[in-house]
């Protein structure tokens, strides 16, 4: 039997979909839940965009718009390099807000925890496809276990690594080099006032998100990339060896030749508690080739692991090995060393 409605009731109609016409937009920074998002022809060039499902296509000059995330998204997070849709006022006028009502499936995620302790994953960008590491070569001497745990985030995330060696003016390169060498970890190396057509070469057509522990160099080489950046730049301590945080939040940038890089702020630490023991060894694969051989449950920290006579066989390099136990030893709650004295972690 039909229940008919009750006096003062309406009959529910189909709610017209808020994004019917929405508006394709980057996310390029993220402040106190206001969204800076970047709308028009650039959105479809940025590397990887594919254009909002649904978004109106018309020609428009690029612009910024400030929006806010829409109650129907719930509690989905969003980051800079996220691609989402808008809707309301996307004139991009002072004192105008418009909402984000859909957020982009995502080609990849960086992520990070808190420390090895913690499985809880915190986004740091969205839809980057190139990783910089970027270390100095001297003043603050390199981290090796940094850079291999920014490695493992991102074979992790499935971004491509790229190391940057910053102050090649104050040290040379070669022995780092080594050191990645057997993981076939791609590089450039950069000095104070030096050519930086490598580096651009390398960021060309790409979004690349930049990373790195304070005092690196990393927005000194953001400012020359993108001259009107104005990214703060920070001093090392003399005494810690440790830089300053300048760069309080992620901020995507143009490049004018082509392609994105995000700038985000510097890290101390890179916890790794939310990647499994598979994850890790994806970064080492040579030495993920050997597990094959591994009992059952293996934590490949030693004992009955046959890593050690994979690499005694030569198919691996016995510093990779090192490298790999240490990540392992440290998502076990082992403390992280800090600024090591030389290359080899020693």
């Amino acid at each position: 039997m039909r229940v008919r409605p009750g006096k003062g009731s309406r009959p529910r109609t189909r709610r017209r979909p808020a994004h019917e016409d929405a508006v394709a937009a980057f996310v390029v920074a993220v402040d106190r839940g206001r969204y800076t998002c970047l709308v028009g022809d650039d959105v479809a060039e940025v590397p990887g965009a594919a254009g909002g499902r649904g978004a109106r296509e018309r020609r428009e000059a690029a612009r910024p718009v400030m929006a806010m995330r829409a109650r129907e998204l719930g509690r989905k997070g969003i980051v800079v390099g996220d691609r989402v849709s808008l809707v309301g006022d996307t004139s991009g006028r002072p004192d105008t807000l418009a909402r984000i009502v859909r957020l982009e499936p995502r080609t990849s995620m960086l992520r990070r925890s808190a420390d090895d302790t913690d499985e809880v994953e915190r986004p740091i960008v969205a839809n980057a496809d190139q990783l910089v590491i970027v270390t100095a070569l001297a003043d603050p001497p390199p981290r090796p276990r940094m850079i291999d745990r920014m490695l493992v985030a991102a074979f992790d995330a499935d971004i491509e690594p790229l190391l940057c060696l910053t102050k090649a003016d104050l040290a040379a390169p070669d022995d780092l080099v080594s050191h990645y060498e057997p993981l076939g970890v791609p590089y450039i190396v950069v000095e104070k006032g030096g050519d930086l057509a490598e580096v651009r070469s390398r960021l060309n057509d790409r979004l690349s998100v930049l990373v790195g522990h304070s005092g690196v160099g990393k927005s000194t080489l953001v400012n020359a990339l993108v001259p009107d950046a104005g990214r703060a730049v920070s001093h090392v301590n003399a005494v810690t060896g440790r830089g300053r945080h300048t760069s309080s939040s992620a901020v995507a940038l143009e490049l004018p030749g082509g392609g994105w890089i995000i700038d985000t702020p510097g890290v101390r630490s890179f916890g790794l508690g939310h990647v499994s023991i598979d994850n890790v060894l994806a970064a080492f694969p040579a030495l993920s080739e050997g597990t094959v051989h591994c009992p059952k449950g293996c934590s490949h920290r030693g004992g009955e692991c046959s890593l050690d006579a994979w690499v005694a066989e030569g198919h691996a390099d016995a510093r990779s090995l090192e490298s790999l136990r240490r990540l392992l030893a440290s998502r076990d709650g082992a403390p992280e060393d800090d600024p090591a004295p030389h290359p080899d972690g020693a």
